[in-house]
């Protein structure tokens, strides 16, 4: 079975410090825990934070994709970079753990398609369109509605990716953004990081209408981990709490000084209290992605963890190496075992494989 997670957040943890080719104890993903989960491919994300400059933007990216070809380097012969379906499988059939890699918020590129297929040359193979705020592509679902969808400059921009073979990833984009690119894009497009709307009301999660859509195009969606748009529950919780928000600031001062030993500390300890309270499980996760096959089908449906972009992880699913109980909570319900080989990996393959296709013909 190809397993393919289609969305961590790996660099990010790269930029504090992390090495990856040890199993580390707090750390949601690493090398090891990759192989130890039964992981064939993993798509490090790219994440470039909404409010930085242009110029800033640029360089922070370059700099972690600097850090990601470093780690690869030092786990030679454990893991390699993968640039296309096809490489994926090579690597799999070798014994090695394929890293692709995605850019998520295409505010790096500023507004340059040769810098969009600058960043395609290093590697980048799939492009979040937008993150947690407007930018020169699209509108954010948490954004102000800057464009009503797509700016002019976006339609250049998916157009592009699509001459390239770049998979257009309209996760954090807003509703119309979506529609935008079901229209223009001639391959299909995925979300590589979403939930539900119908079993959670959170911006971040899409519609019934948005999940056949996409389905329609011959697109993926891959359920996300995060516990906030597994459970609306737990969501008010956090607000209640406010402990979303002390968590975000122990999680910031760590990140601005990942080294110090008290930073580092109270993170940890964070991450404890955390745990400790009672969260969504693996099984909140299977009844997201038993929602999204009713509306897609099959054929249309994976997963994307966002283990190291989330605060904690669902209970029983608390880091990479755990995935395993996923697949056999959806055994357990009556999945065949073609069925889940497609939502571990095999559907987010195939659309890597039309998305070449297309970029061929153009």
């Amino acid at each position: 079975m190809l397993v393919l997670d289609s969305h961590c957040d790996a660099p990010s943890q790269m930029m504090r410090a992390r090495d990856f080719t040890k199993d580390n104890p707090w750390g949601h993903v690493d090398f090891p825990k990759l192989r130890a989960g039964g992981v064939d491919a993993s798509v490090f994300a790219l994440y470039c934070p909404p409010g930085l400059a242009p110029d800033e933007a640029t360089r922070y990216t370059l700099d972690m994709l600097s850090h990601l070809y470093d780690q690869v380097d030092a786990a030679e012969g454990e893991v390699e970079l993968a640039f296309t379906a096809s490489e994926v499988l090579e690597n799999k059939a070798r014994g090695l753990t394929s890293i692709l890699i995605s850019m998520e918020n295409g505010a790096p590129i500023q507004r340059s398609l040769p810098m969009l297929r600058m960043f395609f040359r290093m590697g980048v193979t799939c492009m979040t369109l937008a993150h947690n705020g407007d930018n020169e592509i699209c509108d954010s679902c948490a954004g102000h509605r800057r464009w009503g969808g797509l700016s002019p400059f976006g339609r250049t921009v998916v157009n592009e990716m699509n001459r390239l073979g770049m998979v257009v990833d309209i996760a954090h984009c807003s509703d119309d953004t979506v529609r935008d690119c079901l229209e223009i894009s001639k391959a299909p497009i995925v979300s590589t990081h979403s939930c539900c709307k119908a079993l959670t009301d959170h911006r971040r999660n899409l519609t019934d209408e948005l999940l056949k859509a996409i389905a329609d195009k011959g697109g993926v969606v891959q359920i996300n981990f995060c516990p906030s748009f597994l459970s609306g529950e737990y969501d008010a919780l956090m607000n209640a709490t406010g402990m979303g928000d002390r968590a975000d600031a122990v999680e910031a001062a760590f990140i601005a000084d990942p080294r110090n030993p008290e930073k580092v500390a109270a993170w940890v300890e964070m991450q404890r209290e955390l745990e400790a309270m009672k969260r969504p499980s693996y099984k909140d996760v299977a009844d997201h992605v038993d929602h999204a096959v009713r509306v897609m089908g099959i054929d249309h449906v994976g997963v994307g963890t966002d283990y190291d972009g989330i605060l904690v992880a669902p209970e029983g699913l608390e880091n990479v190496s755990k995935l395993p109980v996923l697949w056999d909570e959806l055994r357990r319900r009556g999945y065949s075992e073609e069925e889940v080989e497609k939502v571990a990996g095999k559907n987010f393959l195939r659309v890597m494989e039309e998305v070449e296709k297309v970029a061929s013909g153009l």
